[in-house]
């Protein structure tokens, strides 16, 4: 099964990874740089201090706890944990790649890219989706963003597909603990 997962993984990773063109290949590592996103998420931090109904400290901590979380999570804990090669360092891909800047480290099991953006849009939707209509464009720019990973040739899809649940389940959790501090007081 893992085995059959993991050739249907590298078949739809060499149909994405192939699909580039000149336009795509100047935007993508732009929309993968997360200090290009800094100005997003100092708005979003404004819209979430002055809408959520918690306090600054709350929120600052709650985004603290989020990206540890989801970084951690994919990072710390599965990259080493499941040492699955990125595609760029995968021998049976050698050649087949195209990769447009570095390849970072050795593993790309699960995706922090994709976990800190789907962390940021759920705990961002949680929060805001009552009081901003179009919260819910923060999911398609995390897909976007995980979907450069691929384009990159960095990930897997099967990388970032794990690195959005995880941060899926960061987001509820730390706006599900938020919400039990917020009572507490």
């Amino acid at each position: 099964m893992i085995k059959t997962l993991e050739t249907w993984d590298k078949a739809l990773f060499q149909i994405l990874n192939g699909a580039h063109n000149s336009f795509f290949d100047a935007l993508m590592p732009w929309i993968s740089n997360k200090y290009v996103w800094i100005p997003l998420y100092a708005l979003l931090l404004f819209y979430m201090i002055r809408k959520s109904g918690y306090p600054a400290w709350q929120i600052i901590i709650g985004i603290i706890a989020l990206i540890f979380i989801s970084d951690q999570l994919a990072s710390g804990v599965l990259k080493p944990w499941v040492e699955r090669l990125r595609p760029c360092y995968d021998p049976d891909l050698e050649g087949n790649v195209h990769l447009l800047k570095g390849c970072g480290g050795q593993y790309g099991f699960a995706s922090s890219h994709s976990s800190n953006s789907f962390a940021i849009a759920m705990f961002c939707w949680l929060l805001l989706r009552d009081s901003i209509k179009h919260i819910w464009l923060l999911f398609i720019w995390a897909t976007v963003v995980a979907y450069s990973r691929v384009y990159l040739g960095v990930h897997f899809p099967g990388d970032i597909i794990v690195g959005a649940l995880i941060g899926l389940l960061s987001g509820i959790v730390v706006n599900f603990a938020l919400k039990k501090l917020k009572r507490a007081n």
